[in-house]
């Protein structure tokens, strides 16, 4: 396995910040009613990221991961993709959904693993390794989704990899714990760009340990851009979505989740008889992501009401970015 660094070091880690004043329970419930009919008005679909704030999962139309958000906006008639989210993923929606109308609440929201792959850097190591045949995570800009072989998530990852050329030179970016752990599952050797999520390496090892021996009987549910540390403690290892049927579906009743904690709102609705435990990091217990968080319902009522940040992308960016999106997809849908 070869790691590559090609940034002139990692981006800066975004401190911890307050998310500011919050709005009383009857302020969020008229904002709540507000955005509801704003929708209408505007004819909009609300997505929301299974790690944004409760009270935007509450008012979106749809919950989930980054991809399958998109692809489902896409199957609406709606003129309008309000996406609570980070910056690359209302990007994905704008590539999937170029006629339509895309909104980002706050412009700022930004991803630690899209920082740590810049398009430039990407294009001058593939110039240097012509033969190599580049997966992204989907984690990534839309610069880089276009030049690349195919996109991945943390869902399909396995099956891409699998399923790449078998004597190509393969490349992951930017994910280097997310493509370590691939390499595990499918013995594929792969060329690994550094770069993390900022949130998913904070969870530890040995405070995941203590947390273990507290709850003996919780299995541990682990996203693979945790750590392989964290992952060997791990009863499953998987992505978002997939936490959720695996939630839904054990007998457990305490299960400990070491992704980033929006999730356990979703995960309490859905299985309401359940505790939920955040997975500890060897300073608190929690982890939340700085740029997740950036999104408020305040925000959201406002860029609907202005009808913006606005993402724009080129014609020539989408068309090159669509296609490993589409290729990808295409993968997945084999048997």
């Amino acid at each position: 396995m070869l790691m590559i660094n090609l940034t002139e070091g990692q981006p800066p880690e975004p401190s911890a910040v307050p998310i500011g004043a919050r709005s009383s329970p009857i302020q969020l419930d008229s904002l709540s009613r507000d955005i509801l009919a704003l929708k209408q008005e505007i004819k909009a679909v609300i997505l929301a990221h299974n790690y944004q704030v409760p009270e935007i999962q509450d008012v979106a139309d749809y919950v989930g991961d980054s991809l399958g958000l998109s692809r489902q906006a896409a199957r609406t008639d709606a003129s309008v993709i309000v996406f609570c989210g980070v910056h690359f993923m209302a990007e994905t929606a704008k590539i999937l959904n170029p006629d339509k109308l895309v909104l980002l609440p706050e412009l700022e929201a930004g991803c630690s693993l899209e920082e740590s792959c810049p398009a430039e850097r990407l294009a001058a190591f593939q110039a240097a390794h012509p033969n190599s045949y580049t997966i992204a995570y989907i984690n990534c800009s839309a610069e880089v989704k276009a030049l690349s072989d195919v996109i991945c998530t943390s869902g399909n990852a396995v099956k891409i990899v699998k399923a790449a050329p078998p004597d190509a030179n393969l490349l992951f970016v930017p994910d280097e714990n997310l493509g370590a752990w691939v390499m595990e599952q499918t013995g594929r050797h792969m060329t690994l760009w550094q770069g993390c999520c900022y949130v998913h390496v904070e969870f530890a090892h040995a405070a995941l340990s203590r947390l273990r021996r507290q709850h003996p009987g919780a299995p541990v549910v682990a996203h693979p851009e945790c750590t392989k540390a964290v992952r060997l403690l791990a009863d499953e290892v998987c992505s978002t979505e997939k936490m959720i049927d695996y939630c839904r579906q054990s007998p457990a009743r305490t299960i400990i989740i070491a992704t980033e904690p929006g999730i356990i709102h979703r995960l309490k609705k859905t299985c309401p008889d359940k505790q939920f435990i955040p997975a500890p990091t060897d300073h608190c217990h929690c982890s939340e992501c700085r740029f997740m968080k950036m999104n408020t319902l305040e925000k959201l009522y406002d860029c609907m009401r202005r009808l913006a940040p606005r993402i724009k992308l080129s014609e020539d960016v989408m068309m090159r970015a669509r296609r490993p999106i589409e290729r990808s997809v295409e993968i997945s849908a084999r048997p």
